[in-house]
């Protein structure tokens, strides 16, 4: 039958559903059958069972950005107090980030806390009294003694590859608790070194990728979600306007079969949706009382700021956010004290001492802290040898992170650099390792969280990692 030259050209489907009385499309619906019943899933962030019982149900991150020194923090050198201003008695690195001197002693001294005697630096003079809660690694170690590549590292797995973040294939492995509100979010993150990869989703899902809230550059009290508020339409309107797209997209899928990246749009709409009352109204902390302000130190203008963050955080991880990040950072690279070490740690340490403290505290009140992860540290450590007379330069051959709650081993310090704490030499941690560890505390086996892209199944730990039974309870 000749069809006149104004009627709309048919589809595929539409031309097997007519020809030989409907047999082509009968066979059409049975190849499409199986993608049809995976297109049926309403909610891709509903929440997945782990692949064995775990510690943790989420991971609070607190990201030091630029690197703090191990040795002047949490791994004390009593050698390097003795030897200080001579040559290192050991071989440097081949690659260098920079020039360095003669050996350089911390300028803070170190005291033992609690039952556990753990030493800690009188730069944390409160994160020490809650030092039966850590668990300190020392034998951390990396590959990439710039910012962007270790960045990555820390939260990809790859300093070399645009790959998912952490957060993201936490996302992608558990889902969210809490169907309002993203299973991912990242509080003033930097935007610089790696940027919004370091919360990417790269090729898993778009909905696994993390939701930033305000960046680097914004205060706390102003970081919000963009575009969080309609002001065009009201919520009525908009629910009207959201039901007749959903039943366009709907009808669509129903005529072409399944498509991932339609029905992930749909869900991101909803999701949005809903965002826009649970979020604001979560980032109201009117209704915390005075004593919970002043523990995480916003009557403070000096820890005001981070201490709202790390309050935040709390706040997300109480309504089933499974990962938040929590950066400090600002237009200085914040810890990466190539110069004036006395006065920067210094600096950097006050702001966050007492909020790191405060959520600390919190958390283990509210019973949050046995099923809630903590994470601590930057994307490398600093050299125990001088970058020119009062610096340190960049170090990922050994530093320090810890972990708090969420299963881990408490008041224990596991593994150690050499005598001065350039190279991590007793246990030593990847990043890899620190990643395995991660998602096995969360229920995941690293090897087996994989998904299939470019006709590969990745990971991220790529081909590495060990889980460090050291550090488990």
């Amino acid at each position: 039958m000749n069809a006149p030259l104004t009627s709309p050209p048919f589809a595929r489907r539409d031309m097997l559903r007519g020809s030989c009385a409907g047999f082509g499309y009968l066979a059409l619906q049975g190849l499409l059958g199986l993608e049809s019943a995976k297109a049926a899933v309403v909610d891709p962030l509903a929440p997945k069972q782990p692949h064995f019982p775990a510690r943790a149900k989420r991971v609070i991150f607190l990201l030091m950005k630029g690197g703090p020194s191990q040795v002047d923090t949490f791994d004390p050198k009593p050698m390097l107090e003795r030897d200080h201003g001579k040559p290192p008695p050991f071989a440097l690195p081949r690659v260098k980030f920079a020039e360095t001197g003669n050996l350089l002693k911390s300028p803070w001294k170190f005291r033992q806390y609690g039952q556990s005697g753990l030493p800690v630096s009188d730069l944390f003079p409160h994160v020490a009294k809650h030092v039966d809660d850590l668990c300190v690694i020392r034998s951390m170690h990396g590959t990439n003694p710039a910012h962007g590549g270790a960045l990555l590292k820390l939260h990809t797995g790859s300093d070399t590859f645009v790959r998912p973040s952490l957060g993201s294939w936490i996302s992608y492995g558990l889902g969210t608790e809490n169907s309002d509100l993203p299973s991912f979010i990242t509080i003033c993150p930097t935007l610089a070194h790696g940027g919004v990869n370091n919360w990417g989703s790269a090729f898993l899902p778009a909905h696994c990728q993390g939701t930033p809230l305000g960046n680097a550059s914004v205060s706390a009290e102003q970081a919000v979600v963009r575009h969080i508020r309609n002001t065009s339409l009201t919520p009525e309107l908009q629910r009207a306007q959201l039901d007749l797209v959903s039943q366009m997209n709907h009808s669509h899928l129903e005529m072409a079969g399944a498509n991932a990246a339609l029905e992930a749009r749909i869900n991101s709409f909803e999701l949005a949706y809903r965002m826009q009352s649970t979020l604001p109204d979560l980032q109201d902390i009117s209704g915390e009382t005075e004593a919970t302000r002043k523990m995480y130190g916003l009557d403070d203008p000096v820890t005001a700021n981070f201490g709202r963050q790390c309050l935040m955080a709390r706040r997300f991880a109480e309504r089933g956010v499974r990962f938040v990040q929590v950066t400090h950072s600002d237009s200085f690279v914040q810890w990466d004290q190539h110069g004036d070490l006395l006065k920067g740690h210094t600096k950097n340490a006050a702001e966050v001492d007492k909020p790191i403290a405060g959520l600390l505290a919190d958390l283990k009140s509210r019973g949050l802290l046995d099923d809630t992860l903590v994470v601590w540290g930057g994307e490398f450590g600093r050299t125990p040898v001088a970058q020119g007379t009062d610096g340190r330069d960049h170090n990922p051959h050994g530093f320090t992170m810890w972990l708090a709650g969420g299963g881990c081993k408490p008041g224990t310090a596991y593994g150690a650099t050499d005598d001065y704490g350039y190279y991590a030499a007793v246990d030593k941690v990847h990043i890899h390792d620190l990643h395995a560890t991660i998602l096995h505390m969360l229920g995941l086996n690293h090897e087996k969280l994989t998904y299939r892209y470019a006709g590969r199944d990745f990971r991220l730990t790529d081909v590495a990692g060990e889980v460090v039974k050291g550090v488990l309870a």
